[in-house]
């Protein structure tokens, strides 16, 4: 299993789905040429490294756009693989480096539109044929739309998916988008506040993670010598924009001062594609992972809700791996170019027949497909649906331990946790696939967290959507600091879901938490907890945990203890959206 997805080397992958025709692997023939753009973005200069792959043979042709993974380049085998499966199929290729990676110049700017977007734009232009590359090359065989408007999309993955979107928003001549386990709000992606409240109250910070990228983008002295001058920033921060690094700082020092933290935290938001989706009406296709604690199901829910809402056609995939690992034999390999014989492929390869090459009548799939890894049949591992699944199962929180399925059955009590200055909850070391080292299992330390379980299930649940509870707790210590002018000061606590098979083995679903920092602990809150597809088997408890703290985040300044009171018509609630059949 390879997990390095920092640079996206992860292979691009889906288990075969038996709904689509499998044609023949293409084998066209094409040329490579290297190329230099020298660009403005916003108030930049920059150059670009990119390559050219030109299907031989004579005509236009429609356009392919990529670029890399955080941390990669247009050489990593995944961007290299996109110029090379789609120049193999007739497409145009065009892959370059991102801004401050490989090379190509400027900082990192976390695909601000207005940097890393307008830079994607000239290379629109030069596939449009408005613009020729440094040493003069000039793309006289991109298909028009217009004069000066090319045939192109985009895809990739991670850092190479939301690029995709703030191309979109700032250059409406690009026709077809398939972004791939990325980002919809950087905000909630690296401080996570599931009560509801994020952009009014923070969250915990995700911070082996967010300091995984930092140190990938400070350290490239080491890893690329001799960098371009304008990748460096003279202003205290080596490789990133200033605000990037601003933000990382504030959020490291455990502390969010009224004053400051909303600004970096809006900065952030200002180059997600939370801010800018109203400007992007290119046809999208989102694959998101379901083994992916970085960006996980509800970051792509979110795009696809804004997407849809607003009329720009949209379809989404969950499919098995993300940033997290999950890959399964059999996956599409971008690097392999093995679209035709893998679901999200043909998916791709029908999306692209579509808004690409006008195929009209071309079928491009249902709203949404997920896969389901308790299929062992590899021609019928996805289900599909024409909508985003619904919470129909309620289970209550009962004081005395168990999650029961009516308010009758809610025994009065309550319970007590305490947490400790250090982490005693464990759901995953982010980092551990990337660099090779071992993964501890899922844990939590006796008195630091509390768990409601249900009884032996009677039938076969499939969980498929994004669980949600509504919880109230009490801590005295919490209320006293409620009203501090720094946001670290309030309630910090982790939502998750585990599966209990009858010899007693926990399972922390995709090692997914919902971490949440309460915004009046003095009122009842709900926590909306990550995506999940997971099939609970019959005689399999559930079992929903409220737990101190993760090792993954940064937790509760000083010592709160936390209450749970439950009675028959005032105890908390789990939802569950669970599949029909």
């Amino acid at each position: 299993m390879s997990r390095r997805v920092l640079g996206y080397s992860v292979p691009l992958a889906l288990l075969l789905g038996a709904t689509l025709a499998a044609p023949a692997p293409a084998t066209g023939q094409y040329t490579v040429t290297a190329l230099k753009f020298t660009v403005r973005a916003g108030d930049r200069i920059c150059t670009i490294d990119a390559d050219l792959y030109r299907p031989t043979g004579a005509g236009r042709a429609p356009a392919v756009l990529a670029t890399n993974g955080f941390g990669g380049s247009k050489s990593d085998g995944s961007t290299d693989g996109i110029g090379k499966a789609f120049a193999e199929r007739g497409y145009v290729s065009l892959v370059y480096s991102g801004l401050g990676f490989g090379g190509s110049g400027c900082l990192i700017s976390l695909d601000d539109p207005d940097i890393d977007g307008k830079a994607a734009s000239k290379l629109v232009d030069f596939l449009a044929g408005k613009r020729a590359a440094d040493d003069g090359t000039k793309a006289d065989f991109v298909t028009l739309d217009g004069k000066g408007d090319p045939r192109v999309g985009m895809i990739g993955g991670s850092y190479g998916g939301a690029i995709q979107l703030a191309t979109a928003a700032v250059d409406h001549r690009v026709d077809a988008l398939v972004p791939l386990i990325t980002w919809n709000d950087l905000a909630y992606s690296l401080d996570p506040n599931n009560a509801g409240a994020h952009g009014t109250v923070p969250g915990a910070f995700k911070w082996q993670w967010a300091n995984g990228f930092y140190l990938i983008g400070e350290s490239q002295p080491l890893t690329a010598p001799n960098l371009d001058p304008s990748r460096i920033n003279s202003l205290g921060c080596l490789h990133f924009v200033t605000e990037a690094c601003d933000t990382v700082r504030t959020l490291n020092s455990g502390s969010y001062p009224a004053d400051r933290t909303a600004e970096l935290l809006a900065y952030s938001r200002s180059v997600s594609p939370v801010t800018y989706l109203g400007r992007v009406k290119a046809p999208t296709l989102l694959v998101q992972g379901q083994a992916d604690s970085l960006f996980n199901l509800n970051e792509a829910t979110a795009t696809y809700k804004t997407l849809k809402a607003q009329g720009t056609p949209a379809k989404m995939i969950w499919q098995s791996w993300g940033h997290s690992g999950g890959m399964a034999a059999g996956e599409l390999n971008l690097g392999e170019g093995n679209l035709e014989s893998t679901y999200v492929g043909k998916r791709i390869l029908a999306w692209f027949d579509r808004y690409l090459q006008e195929k009209k009548d071309t079928d491009t799939g249902p709203a949404l497909a997920y896969y389901r890894d308790w299929i062992t049949d590899p021609t019928s591992t996805y289900a599909t649906a024409d909508h985003l699944p619904a919470l129909n199962r309620k289970l209550y929180l009962s004081g005395d331990g168990k999650l029961v399925d009516t308010r009758s059955k809610v025994a009065l009590g309550s319970r007590t946790y305490t947490n400790r200055l250090v982490a005693t909850s464990h759901s995953e070391s982010s980092l551990a696939g990337t660099i090779g080292l071992p993964d501890p299992a899922p844990y939590d330390t006796e008195g630091t967290y509390l768990g409601w379980t249900s009884e032996p299930l009677a039938r076969t649940t499939d969980v498929v959507g994004a669980p949600k509870a509504t919880l109230k707790v009490v801590s005295p210590k919490a209320e006293r600091t409620q009203n501090s002018s720094d946001a670290a000061d309030k309630l910090v606590l982790f939502a998750k879901l585990y599966d209990i098979a009858p010899d007693g083995t926990k399972t922390l679903v995709h090692r997914l938490v919902a971490p949440v920092r309460v915004p009046d602990v003095t009122k009842s809150f709900t926590v909306t907890l990550p995506g999940i597809v997971h099939r609970y088997e019959k005689g399999h408890r559930l079992r929903f945990v409220v737990a101190a703290s993760d090792d993954a985040y940064f937790g509760n300044r000083g010592i709160k203890p936390v209450t749970v009171v439950s009675s028959p018509g005032n105890t908390g609630v789990l939802e569950l959206p669970v599949a029909d059949g």
